[in-house]
C-alpha cells in the first residue's frame, strides 16, 4: 500500500489546509508572517506529505478531516462542522484597534472643522469685523452625532468588528495573491500547471 505522504494532493486538499491555517492565525497560533509563508507553501504543495508538514505543530497535527471522517475536509465541510470560526479576531491589541476606530469615526470632523474655522477667521480678518461664529453650526451638531455614535460603538464592540472585517478582507486578498502565484509557477518537470497561460 502506498504511503499517504507520497500521494499527490488535490486542489481541495490544498484549500482545506489553507482554511486550517486561517483558523490557526485567527486563534493566534501563527503570526501573519508564518501564515503567509505556510499559505504559499500550501498552494504550491504537490503531495500530502508537503501539506502535513505545514500542520504538524498545530493542535490537530494533520490535515483537517471531513464531516464524513473519510478524508481531508472540503472548505464547506469545515464551515459546516464549525472548524472555521465566522469571526476573525484581529491580531493587534484591543487598545490600538479602538484608537484606530475612533480616529476613523472622528477623522472627517477633525479635518473639516479647522477648515471652516479658518474660513471664518480669514473672512472676519479681511472684513475687519468679528462675524457671527457660524462654524459652530457645523462643528456642534456633527460633533454631537459623532459623540453618540462613538459611545454606542464602544458599548457594542464596533471597533473589534471593524478590525475583524478588515483582517478578513486582508487575508482573502493575500490568499488570492498567493493562489494566483501558485497557479503561475511551473511543475518540477517543466510543465505548466493547468490553467496557466502557455
Amino acid at each position: 500500500m502506498r504511503d499517504r505522504a507520497g500521494m499527490r494532493a488535490a486542489d481541495d486538499d490544498r484549500q482545506a489546509v489553507a482554511d486550517q491555517l486561517r483558523v490557526a492565525v485567527d486563534e493566534g497560533r501563527l503570526d501573519l508572517h508564518e501564515y503567509d509563508e505556510r499559505l504559499h507553501r500550501a498552494y504550491t504543495a504537490k503531495t500530502y506529505g508537503e501539506l502535513d508538514v505545514l500542520l504538524a505543530d498545530l493542535p490537530t497535527g494533520s490535515a483537517p478531516v471531513g464531516a464524513n471522517g473519510a478524508g481531508p475536509a472540503l472548505p464547506g465541510e469545515l464551515v459546516a462542522t464549525g472548524a472555521v470560526d465566522s469571526t476573525v479576531v484581529p491580531a493587534s491589541g484591543g487598545r490600538s484597534v479602538t484608537r484606530r476606530w475612533v480616529v476613523e469615526v472622528w477623522g472627517p470632523w477633525l479635518r473639516a472643522v479647522p477648515i471652516v474655522v479658518g474660513i471664518w477667521a480669514v473672512t472676519s480678518l479681511l472684513a475687519q469685523d468679528l462675524f457671527f461664529f457660524w462654524p459652530g453650526w457645523v462643528a456642534g451638531p456633527w460633533g454631537v452625532v459623532l459623540a453618540v455614535r462613538t459611545v454606542q460603538g464602544l458599548a457594542t464592540g464596533e471597533p473589534a468588528r471593524q478590525a475583524a472585517k478588515r483582517e478578513r478582507r486582508r487575508q482573502r486578498k493575500r490568499e488570492k495573491e498567493i493562489r494566483s502565484q501558485a497557479r503561475g509557477s511551473a511543475e518540477p518537470d517543466g510543465r505548466e500547471l493547468p490553467g496557466t497561460p502557455g
